[in-house]
């Protein structure tokens, strides 16, 4: 073997690393094991001196295994309450997902609600002193001194639970109930009951007593619709809380329990004798004497009467999806209790409800329609009435809004504004009226001729079918599909916000849209080719009185989708299908308007939809199963409804010629002596306030109310006098 050279290379010095590694960790293991063995002799030998024996050992082993089986319990509570604690990686968690969204109309006057009725704007220092007595004796007397879970009162609520013979008393806290409320739903389980423990502990390390309490008061459910005991005292008694006498408080507070049991407004006497279990609360938590609580015995609270009345539902339905689409999009409303001022003119709906009832009852059998629909909205998109049916209570189905039906020869003016703003033609041009086939597909006129030679306002005017479907191919340069396409895109810009089919019979009216839609897109016209966005919302105001959005600053700008002279031409050939064309029907006495009929085939759906320089309004008549009707076409029922909705919704109003057009409307001569009278409602209809007019009520307002509460707002307090004074 020859000699390594000096230094022994590399391969050398890796074996002697390798050795010296492996001779420590030898050394390293043989130091561990003895020490670990005589770690495990003394151990030994101190067992061997604490040994028991007998009893002593007996209780030793249970309590070892009573803390082992404990760790191990409490560790699967916990993962069983862990879904539960998602639920709190908001950051506000006292944030509610639902709205609660008191509707004006256009005056400020209050015509209904929609989502729950919630009121969190009474701070806790204004609640009555007796309103949180009652709620705390019943539901949670030790609320001040536990920690979100009441051993004892658990304790006391199984025994009275056992000596009554069923579940008389909860053993569930306020924490407890608020955890529920904000995060689980009403499920019995034992797995909601474990959730609702662990939740309740973090709620008590997150919140103050005061602001649990005052949370609970404002988030639970007290029937009618009503959330918290703000909205229930406003619902039930019409008043605030800060004003409900003990007889009345007694009745809230029973509410909590059950509140749809011992709603006032459903059972009243079953929401009397709870009230009476509430005051036998209070006296025998101490928290009063028999003689304070003796009269509200004596006389006890009588809600207010909640009879149906006539409201708008399909306006407030449609108002409803407007205001929670703003909210998505609109970061600054955050609140969940709002005021939204609407354009809803209440004279106006109530006659356009009583157009289509009277129409339907005199003409509906004789033409085979049963369901009517209607829009009507300022000419910049603000709704001023929506019919979406004959009769809510049967059908809450809007067919304004959401039923897709196809719109016939009303959807020509978008073709013929298609091709104006493409530069082909003008109202005086003229054109062929001649057979064309795209493929299979033949279009036949009404009368199942052709008229040759023609002009394009002539050819709006007499609905002639051949007539668009020229113009689309032409626009396409000889391809049917490109000029639909730059329809598609006209439509698009012009309100029309649903898929539209691609098909030959398209510029004809063959794909399905809304009546909501459609009235949008004549608006269009009517603006003078600006775009218009359909709105019911006018101001939005949150909790405590405060716009945070406004139709006039917030709405998206509105868009030159046709020039002035594109509309006015557009506008003139309009104006001729009412006076002299299909739509003779709609005219309205000194008011001149523009439109177009509308009618599908087998006399499927009969339409008209038109406007002034003021409004636009589309009706719709037929029926919900798609059934033909007697000939119906849009010049008979559609056109004479219109008349008469256009003819409500202008009384009292300045009249102006449609936009771009002479006026030629005859004057409008007040009554002779001796005649009737307008119907009531319109000619007492108060006349349009401006926006600066109503900016300036809308300040006075606010002054008023600012003076009305600055008596009332307490001053500064501490966080003791939170507290009810007999808990202090």
């Amino acid at each position: 073997m020859t000699d390594l050279p000096p230094g022994g290379g590399w391969g050398e010095a890796a074996r002697r690393f390798f050795l010296d590694l492996d001779a420590r960790l030898t050394d390293g293991a043989w130091r561990l094991a003895g020490l670990i063995g005589r770690g495990w002799e003394r151990l030994a030998d101190l067992s061997d001196r604490v040994q028991v024996y007998g009893w002593k050992r007996f209780a030793a082993e249970l309590l070892s295994e009573g803390a082992t089986l404990g760790a191990l319990g409490m560790v699967v509570l916990l993962t069983a309450a862990i879904p539960a604690f998602r639920e709190t990686t908001d950051g506000d968690w006292l944030k509610k997902s639902e709205l609660s969204v008191v509707f004006q109309d256009r005056y400020g006057n209050e015509v209904g609600r929609r989502g729950i009725r919630h009121n969190d704007s009474v701070p806790l220092d204004d609640f009555p002193d007796h309103m949180i007595k009652a709620v705390l004796a019943t539901e949670d007397r030790r609320f001040f001194e536990h920690y979100g879970i009441d051993v004892i009162g658990t304790l006391r609520a199984v025994m009275t639970n056992a000596r009554a013979g069923g579940v008389v008393q909860g053993g569930s806290t306020i924490t407890q109930q608020l955890a529920k409320n904000l995060f689980l739903t009403n499920e019995r389980s034992i797995e909601r009951k474990i959730k609702e423990a662990f939740l309740a502990l973090w709620l008590e390390t997150r919140a103050t007593k005061a602001e649990i309490l005052k949370a609970y008061l404002d988030r639970a459910y007290m029937g009618g619709g009503a959330f918290g005991a703000e909205a229930a005292a406003e619902y039930y008694f019409g008043k605030s809380v800060r004003d409900v006498t003990l007889a009345e408080a007694a009745m809230l507070a029973g509410l909590f329990k059950a509140p749809t049991r011992f709603a006032p407004h459903a059972n009243l006497p079953a929401a009397r004798a709870r009230a009476n279990t509430v005051l036998d609360n209070l006296v025998e938590a101490g928290f009063m004497t028999e003689g304070q609580v003796f009269g509200a015995r004596r006389n006890p609270a009588t809600p207010m009467d909640r009879k149906d009345e006539a409201v708008p539902n399909y306006y407030l339905d449609y108002a409803f999806d407007d205001v929670k689409r703003l909210v998505a999009q609109t970061p600054a409303l955050t609140d969940r209790v709002l005021t939204v001022r609407t354009g809803l003119d209440l004279a106006v709906q109530r006659q356009t409800e009583l157009a289509v009832e009277t129409v339907l009852r005199q003409y509906g059998n004789e033409y085979g329609a049963s369901q009517a629909a209607v829009v009507l909205m300022d000419v910049d998109g603000t709704m001023r009435a929506i019919v979406g049916g004959r009769d809510y209570g049967a059908s809450q189905f809007n067919r304004a809004t959401e039923a897709m039906r196809q719109p016939g020869s009303s959807f020509k003016p978008i073709v013929y504004g298609t091709a104006l703003r493409e530069g082909l033609i003008t109202s005086r041009s003229i054109v062929v009226d001649r057979p064309i086939c795209l493929g299979n597909w033949c279009p036949q006129n009404y009368g199942r001729s052709f008229s040759g030679r023609t002009t394009v306002m002539s050819a709006l005017v007499r609905s002639i079918n051949s007539i668009p479907v020229i113009l689309t191919q032409q626009m396409g340069r000889g391809d049917s599909r490109i000029g639909r396409q730059k329809i598609i895109q006209t439509a698009r810009e012009m309100g029309i916000t649903r898929p539209l089919t691609d098909s030959a019979p398209l510029p004809i009216g063959a794909a399905e849209v809304t009546l909501m839609e459609l009235t949008t897109a004549y608006a269009t016209f009517a603006s003078g080719g600006r775009s218009v966005t359909p709105h019911a919302a006018v101001e939005i105001r949150n909790s405590h009185g405060d716009v945070v959005w406004r139709a006039d600053r917030d709405m998206p700008a509105r868009r030159q989708v046709f020039s002035a002279p594109v509309a006015t031409d557009m506008n003139a050939m309009l104006v001729g299908v009412v006076e002299s064309g299909t739509g003779r029907r709609a005219q309205v006495e000194g008011v001149q308007v523009a439109g177009k009929t509308g009618t599908t085939n087998s006399y499927r759906d009969a339409l008209f939809i038109g406007f002034s320089s003021q409004y636009a309004a589309g009706i719709w008549f037929g029926n919900d199963d798609y059934s033909e009707t007697n000939r119906m076409t849009g010049g008979s029922l559609p056109a004479m409804t219109f008349s008469r909705v256009m003819t409500a919704a202008h009384q009292g109003l300045e009249r102006r010629p449609v936009f771009g057009q002479p006026d030629t409307s005859r004057p409008h001569a007040p009554p002779a002596a001796g005649t009737a009278a307008p119907a009531a409602g319109l000619s007492e209809r108060p006349q349009v306030l401006s926006r600066r007019s109503q900016a300036v009520l809308g300040r006075i307002e606010r002054l008023m109310r600012d003076a009305w509460e600055a008596p009332l707002r307490p001053g500064p307090v501490s966080a003791v006098d939170l507290q009810p004074p007999l808990l202090r």
